[in-house]
């Protein structure tokens, strides 16, 4: 049996995560709508931790912006090109590390922590909530913790309308329709409620929910898709308006469930 690790290493080795937000329409709508929300509630001066930072695209954004960004990074494929592009950042600091185990970092360390890539590919329940602790420990009283999480039905939507759509029944739901989730999926989704649950014992007051990506993955393989830099700007700021509608979390590819740890008592 393959390690979380092991499996994730070999996917990551082979993919090209560095133009992911670049390389497609739906991958920048993502890092838009994404870099907005940060904005909102972070500045020059935060301290901010990101778990799960990829080849650190929010990272090296962030850094270059003023802030004091410490970034982990749990394959070492991803935290080369992170550190490489990252060369000569004073503020920017980088370790590998899994989400699940940030003891390096003491308790109300920074005031923003980014958790963009382990909710993604963590299965076990114990793992999910160890990920969830670590990042409210880590995050001062009063600061805010961003989740990215991934929508089953937009993984339906997006993936298996090709002739193989029991392929993504299979995969991603019991026989009964009650989500699954285990390691060798790679990519893990949730219903919306069930992600927000796993937040109603946790010290953290829930902020809000909201899409980054809407239905661009699916339209956008449409052979008659054309947006053009204008339009998408325009796309940009007319979604973000809408991006927290209950009614169309579910169709969105990526979200963010963004909250703030409570003050203690």
């Amino acid at each position: 049996m393959s390690t979380r690790k092991e499996i994730l290493s070999s996917f990551y080795d082979q993919t090209d995560e560095d133009s992911r937000l670049q390389k497609n329409r739906h991958g920048q709508l993502e890092y838009e709508i994404t870099m907005a929300y940060i904005r909102r509630i972070a500045d020059k001066h935060s301290k901010i931790l990101e778990v799960g930072a990829g080849t650190g695209r929010y990272s090296l954004a962030l850094a270059k912006e003023g802030m004091d960004v410490t970034a982990i990074e749990l394959v070492e494929s991803n935290l080369s090109v992170l550190r490489e592009k990252g060369n000569g950042l004073e503020n920017l600091k980088s370790y590998q590390g899994d989400a699940t185990d940030l003891s390096r970092f003491a308790d109300d360390t920074f005031d923003v922590t980014l958790v963009f890539g382990p909710m993604y590919h963590l299965y076990e329940a114990d793992e999910v909530n160890r990920a969830i602790d670590e990042a409210i420990r880590v995050t001062k009283f009063g600061g805010v913790i961003l989740f990215a999480f991934i929508s089953v039905f937009a993984i339906m939507y997006a993936n298996y309308l090709y002739g193989n759509w029991a392929e993504g029944l299979e995969e991603n739901f019991t026989s009964d329709h009650k989500v699954k989730h285990f390691k060798e999926q790679l990519f893990t989704g949730y219903d919306i409620t069930e992600f927000e649950e796993l937040f109603r014992n946790k010290p953290v007051e829930w902020l809000t929910t909201a899409g980054v990506d809407g239905m661009l993955e699916p339209i956008e393989k449409r052979p008659d898709f054309s947006l053009s830099d204008e339009d998408f700007q325009s796309l940009v700021k007319w979604y973000l308006s809408f991006s927290q509608k209950r009614e169309l979390l579910g169709c969105t590819n990526h979200l963010l469930y963004i909250c703030r740890k409570r003050a203690a008592v």
